[in-house]
C-alpha cells in the first residue's frame, strides 16, 4: 500500500479513536480514560500502518516487523498503566480537571477540539514509525539494534518512574516525590517518554542519505519535546503542584532539573 493512503488510513483511525475517547469521557466525567485511550490508538495504529506492505512488497520485512513490535510495546505499556490508574477510582488527572474548572460549560466542545490536536500528534508520530518501516535498507543495521535497545531502555526507565511515583503516593500522601528517579528530574516520565520517541529516527535514517524521507521521522520526537516540556505536559502540571504544594514545591524546583536527569543540587528532601 502506497505511502500516502497508509498515512490517510492512520488519520482516519485516530481521528475516530479520539471521537470514541471524547464520549468516553462524557459517560465517565474521568479524563484520564482519554489518555489511556490515545497511548493505545496511536500504538496499535502504528503497528497496524507499519506491518501494511510497501507497494511491490509480498509482506512486511524485518525492519517493520521491528518498528510495529516497538509501537505496540510503548502503546500497551502506557495505556495499561494510564487506564489502571484510572479505574482505580483516583482523582481526575490535574490538567484535565483544570480545564473542565477553568472552561465551565464550554468543557465538552473545546475539549473535543483538544483531542482532535491530539490525534494530529499523534498522526505524527505514526507517521514515524511508518517512515522506520519503509526504510529500503535490505537487511538490519547496527543502527536499528541501537533503536529497539533505546525503546527498551525508555519504556523500563519509565514504567519504573511511575511505580517509583505511586509507591511514594502511597506511602507518603501530602508530600513532593523527590526520591529515585524523582531525585534526578521533576518529571522523568516525561523524559522517558520523550527518549523513546528517538529510537525509531534510527531506524528510519540512512546515515549515507539513501532514503532521504527518513530524516522527516525526526518530527517525532522534536515534537514530543516541545509538547512534553513547554506544552500540555511540564506547565500545566507545575502550576497544579505549586497550588497544591506551595513552598515545598518551589523548593523541589530550585534543586532538581526540570527535565533532563541529573545529579540534585541537594539531597536533602522536603520536610513537609
Amino acid at each position: 500500500m502506497s505511502f500516502l493512503c497508509t498515512a490517510v488510513i492512520a488519520a482516519v483511525w485516530l481521528s475516530a479513536a479520539m471521537t470514541g475517547a471524547w464520549l468516553a469521557q462524557c459517560v465517565t466525567h474521568n479524563c484520564g480514560w482519554v489518555d489511556a485511550i490515545w497511548s493505545g490508538a496511536t500504538g496499535f495504529g502504528a503497528a497496524f500502518c507499519a506491518l501494511l506492505p510497501a507497494p511491490g512488497a509480498a509482506s512486511a520485512g524485518p525492519r517493520a516487523w521491528l518498528a510495529a513490535a516497538m509501537a505496540a510495546v510503548w502503546g500497551l505499556r502506557l495505556a495499561w498503566h494510564i487506564a489502571r490508574r484510572t479505574a482505580g477510582g483516583g482523582a481526575e488527572d490535574a490538567r484535565y480537571a483544570d480545564f473542565r474548572r477553568e472552561w465551565g460549560a464550554a468543557f465538552e466542545p473545546r475539549l473535543f477540539g483538544l483531542l482532535m490536536v491530539q490525534a494530529a500528534c499523534a498522526w505524527v508520530l505514526v507517521v514515524s514509525v511508518l517512515l522506520a518501516a519503509r526504510n529500503p535498507a535490505p537487511s538490519l543495521r547496527a543502527a536499528d539494534l541501537a533503536g529497539v535497545l533505546l525503546l527498551v531502555g525508555s519504556v523500563l526507565g519509565e514504567a519504573r518512574a511511575d511505580a517509583q511515583l505511586r509507591r511514594f503516593r502511597a506511602e507518603k500522601s501530602g508530600r513532593v516525590c523527590d526520591t529515585g528517579l524523582w531525585a534526578w528530574s521533576r518529571h522523568p516520565n516525561y523524559f522517558f517518554e520523550f527518549l523513546g520517541w528517538c529510537a525509531f529516527p534510527l531506524l528510519a535514517i540512512d546515515a549515507l542519505g539513501r532514503y532521504p524521507v527518513g530524516f522527516l521521522s525526526l518530527a517525532a520526537p522534536a515534537m514530543m519535546f516541545w509538547l512534553l516540556r513547554y506544552v500540555s505536559g511540564v506547565p500545566p502540571l507545575e502550576k497544579s503542584m505549586l497550588a497544591r504544594r506551595g513552598d515545598a514545591f518551589r523548593a523541589y524546583q530550585a534543586r532538581v532539573s526540570v527535565f533532563f536527569p541529573r545529579p540534585p543540587a541537594s539531597h536533602v528532601r522536603n520536610a513537609t
